[in-house]
């Protein structure tokens, strides 16, 4: 593990040795004190098990919920073949749109343990892969004091085989926030906003907080494969819902 890793690793534990002293044992969610947790994870299991799973069958490249014999999958036809598979824990609606929100905007980091949970049995989870989060551009990684993708890609890395990699993803362009913008409007905000480097003949898994049209992590896959990677997929924790994935937090 990287000296970086271990350092974060360390003061992840000590942080967390403070919180407990100092905070009563509450789902964030629910506020329940004292509500059952398995080890320290912050969301109690009845909120868990109240975020809605995406459910199959799915389109079996975007993910996205669909019916058998429906024509070409509106969201993913326009894809180019450099991104693979998408999969989604669940939807963003309910506990897991606020389990985001205390994510990106509130500080609350170490929620992404219980989210990156719900994504550890998503199919392009396998072993033997990079996992890349998407990185943050300057100006949101210095108001946020984190990135929340790296969050989720830590998680993860902590409960499977799969090497962490940072430093493999750079945002070299800052964008505009997606939010407000139509699909075709998304692509362009993103294109060339990436460089890849060290990935040559490694299988790329991009992590993500939420899905919504793909774009952001097309983009990504883009400077992965011209890295040389061998295949690049995706996973996050939520799936927008609606035309444009309405109500999307970015």
């Amino acid at each position: 593990m990287p000296s970086s890793n271990r350092l974060f690793v360390r003061l992840a534990e000590g942080l967390s040795a403070l919180e407990r002293a100092l905070m009563p044992p509450a789902c964030l969610l629910c506020g329940v004190e004292n509500a059952a947790r398995d080890g320290e994870t912050l969301v109690c299991p009845l909120c868990r098990s109240r975020w809605r799973t995406v459910a199959h069958p799915v389109c079996v490249r975007c993910g996205e919920t669909r019916t058998p014999g429906e024509p070409a999958c509106r969201i993913c036809n326009w894809w180019p073949q450099s991104l693979g598979r998408v999969r989604s824990a669940v939807w963003l609606s309910g506990g897991a749109r606020q389990a985001v929100h205390l994510l990106k905007f509130e500080g609350w980091w170490r929620i992404a343990e219980p989210m990156a949970r719900s994504m550890q049995s998503l199919e392009p989870l396998t072993d033997q892969l990079l996992l890349v989060p998407i990185p943050l551009g300057r100006r949101r990684r210095r108001a946020r004091g984190y990135n929340q993708s790296a969050a989720l890609a830590r998680s993860l890395a902590r409960m499977g085989r799969f090497t962490l990699a940072e430093d493999r993803l750079s945002r070299i362009r800052e964008t505009g926030a997606q939010s407000a913008l139509a699909p075709e409007a998304r692509m362009v905000n993103v294109r060339g906003a990436f460089e890849a480097r060290g990935v040559r003949d490694r299988r790329v898994v991009v992590v993500d907080d939420v899905f919504t049209t793909g774009a952001t992590l097309v983009a990504a896959a883009e400077a992965l494969t011209s890295a040389g990677a061998r295949g690049v997929d995706a996973v996050t924790f939520a799936r927008a819902q609606g035309p444009l994935g309405q109500a999307v937090m970015n």
